[in-house]
């Protein structure tokens, strides 16, 4: 990971949930060796009033892993203060059975100086799926 202070607050935002979500789906590695190198030991995630600590998240990335095929990440306004960076960003997801899904997110973060997640509250919203993942073949 590039450090924050390198990039622009949005590109920081999208390289980073880019690559942890590559590594969820496409690494052979453990879900806790991916949760290493991109998040904190005492990594604590809120999401909609839900505590996640370590040990929940990685039990998360285990259905992700298994359910979601393909994934981009928009991010419409970003703003950094340090290692705490605040982003509004929406998910697009095609998932196996559920087909296509998009997810508002509001996100409030903290990261270490070498670019590792600490801590994050984020409040999410379904929307509706607006832009095909993949660009028309010809295109």
């Amino acid at each position: 990971m590039k450090p924050l202070e390198s990039v622009t607050p949005a590109e920081f935002v999208t390289t980073y949930f880019t690559s942890f979500t590559e590594a969820v789906l496409h690494s052979s590695d453990e879900p806790a060796e991916v949760m290493a190198r991109y998040c904190t030991r005492d990594v604590v995630q809120v999401a909609d009033g839900l505590r996640l600590d370590r040990d929940r998240l990685v039990a998360h990335l285990r259905p992700v892993r298994k359910n979601l095929i393909d994934f981009r990440f928009e991010v419409h306004e970003a703003l950094a203060a340090g290692n705490r960076i605040a982003a509004r960003f929406t998910i697009h997801a095609r998932m196996r059975k559920a087909g296509p899904v998009s997810t508002l997110v509001h996100l409030f973060a903290e990261f270490t100086e070498e670019g590792l997640l600490r801590r994050a509250e984020q409040l999410t919203m379904s929307v509706e799926p607006f832009e095909p993942l993949e660009a028309p073949k010809g295109v």
